[in-house]
Parts: C-alpha cells; structure tokens; sequence
C-alpha cells in the first residue's frame, strides 16, 4: 500500500476546502430604499399568484425571540447559476395541444412561456422517438438499419415539432432543449424489445451513439437547437414501456467510449450530456460510478435526477442531492422529471399535489440543482394518451371535449418559482427559523431579490422577513405559498 504522507493528506484537505469554498460567495447587498411585493397562492381560497400585499417596508430588526417565525435572507452570499425551469413536450402533449381550439392553444402557449403573462418556462425536455407517453411505440429508422440510412423525423412533424417551435417563439426565440431517450430500437437490444427494459448490444453502441446525432441534426434542421441530451431516461428501470437497463458501469463506459467521442467528432462538443436520469435515491452511487473516471467525466455536464424513490413508501432523498453537489462542486446537477402518477379526475384541484412541488422545488435548489423540470406539460382529461394505461397528472389539462383548459395547483406552486426567477439568478441564503416554513432564494441580475416561502401548516403564521438587521412582518395562509420580490 502506497503512503500518504501528512503533506499529501494537507493538499488533499486544501483542494477539497477550495472546492467548497467557491461554491459560496459574497457581494455587496444593500436594502435600503427596497420595498416588498407579495404574490400567494393558497388551499381552499381563490389566491393563484395573487398580488396580496405591496410596499411592504423594512424597520430595524430587534434580537429575534426563539419562539418568532423569522425567514432570514443573505443576499451577500451567492451560490449556484440558475438554469431554468421548464416541462416536457411528449407525443401526448402534443397530441392534445393538436386538438385545442386555436383560442385555447394560445392561452396554453401563453400561460407556461410568457414571463410577463404566464409563468415563464425557459426549459424543454422531449423524448427520442417513443416514450410511454405517446400514442404508439415508433422509432426513426426502418427495422435492423444499423447504418440509420433511413433515420427520419418525419413523426415529429405532425405534431411534436410544432409545438416545440411555437414555444420557443412564445418564450421569446430562445429555451434550453434537452432531448432524452427511453430505448433503442429493438434490433438494437438483447430483448428484442423496445418495451420491458432489456439491454443495448456491444456491438450497435456505435450505431445508437450515431443515432443521437441524427437526432440532433435532423432537429437543429427543423429550427430547433438542441442543448443537452440524457444518455437513457430511467436506466435501472424494467418498464412495461419503452425502457433500456444500464449498470453504472455501463453507462460510464458508453460515455466515455461512444456518445462522448461521437459528438465531439461530429462537432457538437457543446451539446450538455447528462448521465443517470432517474431517482434521488440511487444518485449517488450513479455520479460516482461515472465521474470518479476522467475520462468519461470530461464528456459529461451534469447529474439529472427524478422525484419517484417515494413510489417504495419512502421518503424523498432530498439530502443526496446536496451530497453529490458537495462531491462533484464541478458537475451541475439538473432535476429532470417529476409528476403526480396514479391520475384521478377527483383529484384535478388537489392541494397535496402542488404542494409535492413546492416543497420538492424548495429542497432540490437549496441542494445545489440548476433547473428543475416537470414531466407532461399538457395531458387531456384522462391523463393521457398513453399507449400502456400509465395515465398522470400534469399542471395544465386540456378537456378534449370542451376544449377548454384546466390548471392544476401545481401549475401556479411551480410559477411562484418560475415567473419570478430569472435567467442567470444566483441562489442565495434563505433560512427559516421554523421547519413549519420552507424557504429558497434568489438574486436576480437586476438586483432583485426573490424569496419563496410554503406554509404546509393548517394554520395561519405570521414571520419576519429578515435581511441582517431589518426586517418586514408577513403573514402567510395554512397551505400557502408565497413569493416576496424586493
């Protein structure tokens, strides 16, 4: 066994320190002449991003008692670069949006991707060919052409490309597009199969790593940059749909052997590749695995993550976020999917279900993640389509058969993040003094402070909004968030 010596074992301590030490920084804040806007969503009231209260001035702050509610604000200290917030446009989305009055499609486009009239997402994630939200299972290439000469996007054309371009147009011209795979086509696979899980054959990773080039071309052709792909949606998962197993070795080695060197060759080096794409519980162990090796690390942008560890009665892992962002300070981390599953028409206005992103929203950000994205952005009145039964929630439903839309609270708990929250934001300190209020927030590039803070109480609180040594009383309703602009 090699030696460490005490010298070693000090530069090794002074680099890990170092590598903390940027993750925080400190500029100058001042909160003098600021005012508060407050905007509240809240259960069994009409408040949906609500303009409640304005001007709500700061006053010198006394020693806070221990029994007070207090939020307490840094603005000085500055951590990650916001990304982003966005959904995902399926096949099943843009089946239902297809199907909207032309009133109703723009009332759609409007509400997610305008910042001033709607909420304002800046983030797209969309499906290699078929995923289980789409009508049918399809891929782009004629069945065992490993050569891909017939590759064609024709499918996404009908629908899916449409919609895309309208977004990015409603969104002002630009959105982060990430694309992301459920499986190789079948020939490709030892199954056989696109659907059940199964495994990519040796001997076609070339090929399927020459496929998400295709991919991205075709798409770059259609007026539709793509910035990011994830190397396999949900790689330790044997769905009953589109679905591709991939051990931790295995993905780290198709990286670094294949896809990673074949987007270099073919120019597109700038394309962000995200590994694991699947649940908090297993992140770490899947970050590790890939990046512990250099060589397959290079190629590699971020950790991508989803919310479903609770399917096994669990919690959700908040804290392995945070842990992997302590390991790999270098590595950005992206949430890349998350629904309310199970679809119950009964349950259209659930609370429970916006407040799942809420907090789910507050604990990924204050862990260290960029972007957050959700799962469907529109579905229909049934949840679907979905071409294996597995109907879910989204935020926004379109009623096929009045043509009208319905918003969910989790449409308008993920806009008090996302309408407010703008491009470039730091995150900044935010802490409660009490676990009954869950809190972020963020710095804007126009000096803007944003904070979020969700009651999850049934009671009504009453909290200082603290920034060093002012303060401002707030008041927030049981089953509540806020978000405060000063």
């Amino acid at each position: 066994m090699k030696k460490i010596t005490t010298a070693a074992l000090l530069t090794v301590t002074l680099f890990a320190f170092s590598q903390q030490k940027k993750q925080v920084k400190t500029i100058p804040f001042s909160i003098n002449n600021r005012t508060v806007t407050v905007y509240t969503s809240a259960d069994s009231t009409d408040l949906r991003l609500t303009k409640t209260d304005v001007n709500l001035k700061f006053k010198d702050l006394k020693q806070p008692l221990e029994t007070q509610f207090c939020v307490f604000v840094n603005p000085s200290k500055t951590f990650q670069t916001y990304l982003g917030i966005g959904g995902a446009i399926t096949d099943a989305s843009a089946e239902v949006f297809a199907k909207l009055s032309k009133e109703s499609q723009a009332e759609f486009l409007q509400a997610y991707y305008d910042k001033e009239k709607g909420i304002g997402y800046s983030i797209i994630r969309t499906n290699i060919h078929s995923c289980d939200f789409s009508s049918e299972s399809y891929t782009y290439v004629d069945e065992g052409d490993a050569a891909l000469e017939s590759f064609s996007v024709a499918h996404d054309k009908e629908f899916r490309i449409p919609l895309i371009k309208k977004a990015i147009a409603t969104a002002g011209g630009k959105a982060t597009v990430y694309a992301s795979p459920w499986s190789p086509p079948a020939f490709m696979k030892d199954t056989k199969d696109m659907l059940q899980g199964g495994k990519l054959l040796p001997e076609f990773y070339q090929s399927w790593a020459n496929y998400y080039v295709k991919f991205i071309d075709s798409y770059a052709k259609e007026g539709i940059p793509v910035w990011g792909l994830t190397v396999q949606n949900e790689p330790m998962a044997k769905q009953t749909w589109e679905s591709c197993i991939y051990t931790g070795e295995e993905e780290r080695d198709f990286v670094k052997n294949f896809l990673g060197p074949t987007l270099q060759k073919a120019g597109l080096k700038d394309v962000k590749l995200t590994v694991w794409d699947h649940n908090r519980d297993l992140l770490s162990q899947r970050a590790s695995a890939v990046l512990d090796d250099p060589e397959a690390a290079k190629y590699v942008w971020g950790v991508g993550f989803h919310w479903y560890e609770k399917w096994s009665g669990g919690e959700s892992m908040f804290e392995t976020v945070g842990k992997v962002h302590e390991m790999y300070p270098d590595k950005n981390l992206l949430f890349t999917e998350g629904c309310v599953e199970s679809f119950d028409s009964k349950n259209l206005q659930l609370w429970a279900n916006g407040e799942r992103y809420g907090e789910s929203m507050i604990h990924d950000f204050n862990n260290g993640t960029v972007g957050w994205t959700d799962w469907n952005v529109l579905l229909d009145e049934n949840g679907g389509p979905n071409h294996v039964g597995n109907f879910c929630f989204s935020p926004i439903h379109g009623d096929t058969k009045t043509g009208k839309l319905i918003y969910t609270p989790s449409y308008y708990m993920i806009g008090h993040f996302s309408k407010f929250i703008g491009k470039d934001a730091k995150r900044i300190s935010s802490v409660s003094s009490r676990s009954a209020l869950q809190t972020t927030a963020f710095l804007n590039q126009d000096g803007k402070v944003v904070t979020i803070v969700m009651n999850k109480t049934d009671k009504n609180l009453t909290y200082n909004l603290c920034i060093g040594t002012k303060a401002t009383e707030v008041t927030i309703l049981p089953h509540a968030i806020q978000t405060l602009v000063f």
